[in-house]
């Protein structure tokens, strides 16, 4: 059996993107230059009410965080996606996604026209229909947000180097919507946001 690259395209830094994965295709992530959070999410290509779910997902395998084998359920408790290889140890379900809003009451009024990952999946979600009511949590691949002891998160430096990367296995057809997130004011992305690479194959 041999692979088959259907897609193969480089995300420039603090850019949206969207594409249809079928099911039995597979996604690969590349961090191409290290140390960049990228935030993802799922749609089903069939049923658009059908999207993926942070609960369920952290519900089902009694673990904050994503790692290889992680299935990604839907708000119906289908599975969508499974992390089928990461070569970082765990990726992050509860950080969200950065917003003018969350940018001005974290680091000051000085930010709040800085581009953010809300406006990038607002700005690809609506060339396929989706709008506010759409938006769900999000997946930060690569994103290190550690659970203090005291219950707090932390957003330190991440875990990725360049060239590693997450492979995802589509289960549904789906549609994923990723912000190549553009984060300047906390080192999720080392203070400087970099191109990502987008991999779709097929087994034939």
């Amino acid at each position: 059996m041999s692979e088959t690259i259907l897609y193969d395209e480089i995300i420039d830094a603090l850019a949206p993107w969207i594409h249809k994965v079928k099911a039995g295709q597979r996604l690969r992530i590349i961090d191409l230059e290290g140390n960049q959070a990228v935030d993802f999410l799922i749609y089903s290509a069939l049923d658009d009410a059908e999207r993926y779910s942070a609960q369920d997902t952290i519900a089902a395998q009694g673990n904050l965080f994503l790692r290889e084998g992680a299935l990604l359920l839907s708000n119906e408790g289908n599975p969508m996606m499974r992390i089928i290889a990461t070569s970082v140890a765990y990726h992050d379900t509860i950080g969200g996604a950065c917003s003018c809003e969350s940018n001005t009451l974290r680091y000051g009024h000085h930010t709040k026209s800085q581009h953010s990952c809300v406006d990038n999946f607002l700005t690809v979600n609506a060339t396929a229909g989706r709008g506010k009511r759409d938006m769900v949590s999000n997946i930060n691949f690569f994103m290190n947000v550690p659970v203090e002891a005291d219950g707090t998160l932390g957003i330190v430096d991440g875990i990725s180097a360049a060239g590693l990367t997450v492979d995802l296995e589509a289960l549904m057809d789906v549609e994923v919507v990723v912000s190549n997130c553009p984060q300047i004011n906390n080192p999720c992305n080392g203070f400087n946001p970099t191109p990502i690479r987008m991999v779709i194959t097929q087994n034939v």
